[in-house]
């Protein structure tokens, strides 16, 4: 009777909680398909901003003048610079994800550590609740970290927030690189904790060379600009980057998202699996407390023998 009664136990828990890992199950399939989806449109928005660049560039009239608008560095490189430098770690603002923020926390070390080398001056910051908590678990000095949404993917004004503090110093000669550390989505359940270079900028396309001639005879039909060339081009660089930015941001979403699926989906067949073998349990216990019952009222009215100790 015990272990029937412990069997009886245990399978009304499970039975308790499989729904709920069902549910959030459900729930982060949806999230994980739509951060999916978000990001190839904020992928495909990024390439849009970056195809207008070549067409925008011949109108400005000299590259001296374009450096003094927009002072980008030339090239692109992961390596840390001198000077000071903004590293930002995403996380997750949730559990139930296995290994996702420790390993995101464990690529910011190395970095750091990197940096540190190199006598960079670093501001770290964090997206994220529990990947700050993990750093500074580390003794790692924080100057700001926010949290983010538990029921929603990361917002577009996130980024244009925090691209639009850090562009600004930028171009005051106050910061001289950013750099995001992130899970980067690799499939399903698959991740790579990932050092991206989110300023100065990896462009994508080199500016065309200077044109030598009428500027309407490099393309054809020639794009039709109705504002100053120059405030345009400021103003795409830094949609650009924002956009950017907002894609890494669902892109950690995604790889978070993915990774805690997987972990409900392994424990709610798991809870499945327990649920069909307590049962099992169950109904051979109570058949056989029913047996033993049957046979007791057999020995008591003469039947059949004494059944045996």
């Amino acid at each position: 009777m015990e272990d029937l009664e412990r069997a009886q136990v245990r399978l009304d828990n499970i039975r308790s909680v499989e729904p709920i890992l069902s549910a959030l199950r459900t729930i982060s399939l949806g999230s994980w398909r739509a951060a999916l989806k978000r990001r190839e449109v904020a992928r495909r928005y990024q390439e849009r901003l970056g195809n207008m660049l070549p067409a925008l560039s011949p109108h400005l009239r000299t590259r001296a003048r374009r450096r003094r608008l927009w002072p980008w560095r030339a090239g692109h490189s992961s390596s840390p610079s001198s000077g000071r430098i903004i590293v930002l770690v995403i996380g997750s603002e949730r559990g139930l994800c296995g290994a996702f923020n420790a390993a995101v926390v464990w690529r910011a070390q190395r970095h750091l550590e990197r940096v540190s080398m190199a006598g960079v001056q670093v501001e770290l910051m964090a997206l994220g609740s529990r990947v700050t908590r993990l750093l500074r678990r580390r003794q790692r000095h924080l100057t700001w970290s926010g949290p983010l949404s538990v029921t929603a993917l990361p917002p577009y004004s996130l980024a244009l927030q925090l691209t639009g503090q850090w562009l600004h110093r930028y171009k005051a000669h106050e910061l001289d690189a950013v750099d995001v550390v992130y899970n980067a989505y690799r499939g399903t359940a698959r991740y790579e904790p990932t050092v991206v270079r989110l300023l100065p900028p990896h462009l994508p396309h080199p500016e065309p060379a200077e044109p030598e001639g009428d500027l309407s005879s490099e393309l054809w039909p020639p794009p039709i600009i109705e504002t100053d060339p120059q405030g345009l081009y400021a103003r795409l660089m830094e949609q650009w980057v924002s956009a950017r930015f907002y894609e890494l941001l669902l892109e950690s979403a995604t790889a978070e998202h993915s990774a805690r699926f997987q972990l409900l989906e392994g424990a709610t067949q798991n809870a499945e699996r327990l649920i069909a073998e307590l049962t099992l349990a169950v109904q051979t216990a109570r058949k056989q407390a029913i047996t033993r019952e049957m046979q007791d009222l057999a020995a008591g009215a003469g039947l059949i023998g004494t059944r045996p100790e």
